[in-house]
């Protein structure tokens, strides 16, 4: 006989509850589970975007503003530790020459009644937020990478507000090839110190160059590209800065930000400054359009102990530009010039050598000229002729 079950209508029965906290169950257990999800979830994306807000945004593009007096100003940045002072004054600028941002100026910089000589490099009018935002990088590079004693060093900048620039530290005499040359032709016994000028003498600058471009290249992998007399400053007691770090400042650009450098690659400024390194201070790798290395520097700093033995002349000085590569495939090199030992002499052919991975490092370098000082000469490096400036820049091919 089948028998068929009833439906339970009294909710007293035990039987009957039993089932019916079953059914509650399934059904409440897991809506509670998926609401307390939805809490965490949207308490997660709560804090998350309140932390957002309360972060401080980094950039270092300069936000420009206008105050209440009408002027176009920029807002803090990462350069603001080197902000000049309020009691800092610029007295007395003067125009030098016209640099790739816009006019530099020697002048005087007086804090506290305590005068020092400045170059002062401004941004040029009429800015835009590309350039300010370059301007500002440029900064920001010498203020975190020229900390060596043989780099140029910055004191101070100004990015609050307009004219744009910053404060270098002034050297005197100053240029290092303009200094050479002042020494040709001086039959009488000078007066400054700074006028005897010997083998010796190369050997101390020389090594203080080495050591500024050995620390480029070791603390913050950065190549000059443009090793020369013109771009070295020279100060007291043979007080070497090497200066013109402009293409190791589109070097560090492109370490930090390889599209932004393959931007810059197309721009004028870039085009310019590349265009500035004369043939003849070139290695053979960089005549055909290969990357420069620090060997590529090496070759140069040869090039810079040619300048210093010879009191400023120029390189291949029987040589147009454009042959110098045409004769260095031939294995031709410069002669050793008058007033050169051979110690010296050697380590310019060891600049030279073809091939980049045969030259040494500027370690090794230093290391040379520490050991050859002794060897080189003291008497006074004496050219007889007079530097024709025109002259200088036909032979030596650099822009005039």
């Amino acid at each position: 006989m089948d028998v068929q079950a009833s439906p339970c209508n009294n909710t007293s029965d035990p039987l009957c509850y039993e089932e019916g906290s079953g059914t509650l169950a399934v059904i409440i257990i897991p809506t509670l589970l998926a609401l307390s999800t939805v809490v965490v979830v949207t308490s997660i994306l709560c804090s998350l975007f309140h932390r957002r807000r309360a972060a401080p945004e980094r950039t270092s593009i300069p936000a420009h503003y206008t105050n209440r007096a009408g002027q176009e100003c920029v807002s803090s940045s990462p350069v603001s530790l080197w902000e000049i002072p309020g009691e800092c004054t610029l007295e007395g600028l003067e125009f030098w020459q016209t640099g790739h941002y816009g006019p530099i100026c020697r002048g005087t910089m007086r804090r506290k009644d305590i005068p020092s000589a400045v170059v002062v490099k401004t941004l040029r009018g009429g800015i835009n937020q590309p350039e300010a935002k370059k301007f500002v990088d440029w900064i920001l590079f010498h203020g975190t990478v020229c900390k060596h004693q043989n780099l140029v060093r910055m004191l101070y900048c100004q990015t609050q507000r307009l004219p744009m620039y910053l404060v270098l530290e002034a050297c005197s005499p100053g240029n290092l090839l303009h200094y050479l040359w002042t020494l040709r032709n001086s039959d009488s016994e000078p007066l400054d110190p700074l006028q005897h000028f010997s083998e010796r003498s190369v050997f101390l600058v020389a090594k203080q160059v080495a050591a500024g471009l050995d620390y480029l290249l070791s603390e913050h992998r950065l190549v000059h590209g443009h090793v020369a007399a013109q771009n070295i400053l020279i100060g007291p007691g043979f007080s070497v800065r090497v200066s013109g770090l402009g293409l190791a400042f589109e070097n560090r650009q492109h370490q930090t930000d390889k599209l932004a450098y393959r931007r810059c690659q197309n721009d004028k400024l870039a085009n310019r400054r590349t265009a500035e390194v004369p043939l003849k201070w070139q290695a053979p790798e960089r005549m055909m359009k290969h990357p420069t290395t620090d060997r590529s520097d090496v070759w140069s700093f040869g090039i810079f102990l040619y300048e210093l033995i010879t009191l400023g002349s120029p390189p291949y000085p029987d040589l147009e530009p454009e042959h110098v590569f045409l004769h260095l495939q031939k294995s031709y090199r410069m002669k050793r010039p008058d007033n050169c030992g051979g110690p010296l002499y050697d380590l310019m052919k060891y600049c030279w050598m073809w091939s980049f991975k045969d030259r040494p490092v500027f370690s090794a370098i230093i290391k040379l000229l520490g050991s050859y000082t002794y060897l080189a000469g003291t008497k006074d490096i004496y050219i007889p002729e007079d530097m024709d400036i025109t002259d200088y820049i036909k032979r030596a091919g650099v822009l005039p």
